[in-house]
């Protein structure tokens, strides 16, 4: 039996992953983890448990003795910490799918992210930390440097060097906002992208459309990132586009949170990811399709169970779309 660890589960992009291993590999057992006991991932795992925080010394001990305990061939998380602590403590776990701890550091921290991409020579967007700034922007956003989600973000601020070293400072970039999927095989190849405009809803994707005219920039740029810096698997890029192209601000190095909505059209990374990490096989090529996908609410109903019993897919519970 192949049993998976995904981590996050009650986030968006935890829940987007666990609902397409369901899809597509049913026979697969998923172990799910959490901060909070109860999420909207329980009732899609075979079994659950609330984990530490990864930045707490405890959390590798802990995803350590899940593994040992339900025989974890392959642990796949789902947000920044965990990648990045995951990735810098890999020996001695299971199959980690993720990139380098090295790389993951850099994208964990939006101003390490800018100052290598300026000494690598890739475009981004300019980044400074507060107790530099000195008026250089018209317009400028502060947000955090590890924040993530869009929580934390402080627009035209009267005072952006009154904010700590903890946040950078950015000029106001113009455009609309795309967000651009890619994976890289493990022999260094570019597997393929998608790329979405969107729109936001408390930081995740509300609304958003498959868009194609940006992708042969995008491609010849994430060419050139992944030949400087080492990526592995799924990753994501943020940029805003005008008439000048396109300006990337922030790199998400994991699965990013329209998964559930990408395999729809086409570019699968869930899917590269089982196949690559778990079973050593090639991922198929991806071929994607246009179109749109909004997202809205349903409910997982547990009749007669109070919270406390909650648990996981052997409950009694019916989704209400």
């Amino acid at each position: 039996m192949n049993r998976v660890l995904v981590t996050g589960i009650g986030g968006n992009v935890g829940y987007g992953i666990i609902r397409n291993i369901r899809a597509c590999y049913p026979d697969i057992e998923i172990v799910g983890t959490n901060t909070a006991r109860i999420s909207a991932g329980n009732h899609l795992c075979d079994e659950v448990y609330e984990a530490p925080f990864a930045t707490d010394p405890a959390y590798i001990p802990f995803v350590k003795q899940i593994c040992d305990k339900h025989n974890i061939k392959l642990i796949i998380p789902s947000t920044d910490y965990e990648t990045y602590i995951l990735a810098a403590n890999a020996d001695g776990l299971p199959t980690v799918a993720v990139s380098p701890a090295d790389t993951t550091k850099i994208f964990l921290d939006k101003y390490l992210s800018f100052t290598t991409f300026r000494d690598l020579g890739l475009n981004f967007a300019e980044s400074i930390l507060p107790s530099e700034y000195k008026g250089q922007y018209t317009k400028c956003i502060v947000k955090p440097r590890e924040g993530r989600g869009s929580r934390g973000l402080h627009f035209n601020p009267p005072n952006p060097e009154a904010f700590s070293d903890e946040y950078i400072v950015q000029p106001m970039l113009t455009g609309k906002e795309i967000t651009t999927a890619f994976y890289v095989t493990k022999e260094n190849e570019l597997h393929g992208l998608i790329t979405m405009d969107r729109e936001l809803s408390s930081g995740a994707t509300n609304i958003c459309e498959v868009v194609t005219e940006y992708d042969e920039a995008l491609k010849t740029y994430l060419l050139d990132l992944i030949q400087k810096v080492k990526i592995r698997g799924a990753c994501n890029l943020q940029s805003m586009v005008n008439e000048s192209g396109f300006t990337p601000f922030e790199v998400n190095c994991r699965i990013s949170g329209t998964n559930s909505i990408r395999s729809q059209f086409g570019f699968k990374d869930v899917n590269y990811t089982i196949d690559e990490y778990l079973y050593g096989n090639m991922p198929e090529t991806p071929v994607i399709t246009k179109g749109t996908a909004i997202r809205i609410l349903h409910d997982i109903i547990y009749p007669g169970i109070t919270r406390n019993e909650v648990n996981n897919n052997k409950d009694n519970f019916y989704i209400y779309e």
